[in-house]
């Protein structure tokens, strides 16, 4: 028997510390997915590097195939902590890393089960609110996550009216706090590109703030 091949990914763009590893073999005999989500608060920066060496167990590093990341938007702090440790762990490792919309990740909770647009909103600061529009996309050989209208944040008015002009039925989805509980998802939109042969270099990984930071 080959060498299982695992994917981790790490989604800290909320007061939520998210991890899931996964060796997508689909049987159930010999597949191995684990997801644990922890609420950690400030306390996210000190102990992520704990966290992640228990939760790997009783895998290793070299296990690991490619890594993903939640790139946000979401909290300026944590998904700066979340970006630089995945960037610091696929530079070491010498392996591809994934940056992925945190938009995209609970979007595709809710696009694996039918096929209208996903509309996802998120708060942002000022008033204004993160939007995004995603579908379910099917080829010949493979599902994946299909970008209708890019993560853009923008005043809530002009959210609405993108959606009040919206020519084909949506479905809203608000992304709040427990956004970490998709980490599972957001590795396994990962892996849909890691299976069609991307490999991105750990240095394209870079957040997305959608805005500044309030000094």
């Amino acid at each position: 028997m080959g060498v299982a091949h695992y994917g981790l990914a790490i989604h800290t763009a909320s007061a939520s510390l998210g991890l899931a590893i996964d060796n997508f073999a689909g049987d159930r005999l010999v597949g191995d997915r684990r997801t644990q989500v922890w609420d950690l608060g400030r306390e996210t920066s000190n102990l992520l590097h704990q966290y992640l060496v228990e939760f790997l167990q009783p895998q290793t590093w070299a296990d690991l195939a490619f890594i993903a990341v939640a790139k946000g938007p979401g909290g300026f702090t944590g998904t700066r902590i979340g970006v630089v440790t995945a960037r610091t762990l696929a530079q070491q490792l010498e392996l591809p890393l994934f940056a992925v919309s945190t938009l995209a990740g609970v979007a595709w909770q809710r696009a694996k089960l039918q096929n209208d647009p996903i509309a996802v909103q998120m708060r942002a600061q000022r008033g204004e609110v993160f939007g995004a529009i995603y579908q379910l996309a099917s080829s010949d050989h493979d599902r994946h996550l299909k970008i209708l209208f890019p993560d853009t944040v923008m005043p809530l008015e002009r959210w609405q009216e993108t959606l009040n002009n919206w020519t084909t039925p949506l479905q809203q989805v608000e992304a709040d706090t427990a956004i970490a509980a998709s980490v599972a998802d957001l590795l396994e939109l990962a892996y849909l590109d890691w299976r069609q042969g991307q490999r991105p270099h750990w240095a394209e990984a870079l957040p997305f703030y959608g805005q500044h930071p309030v000094g």
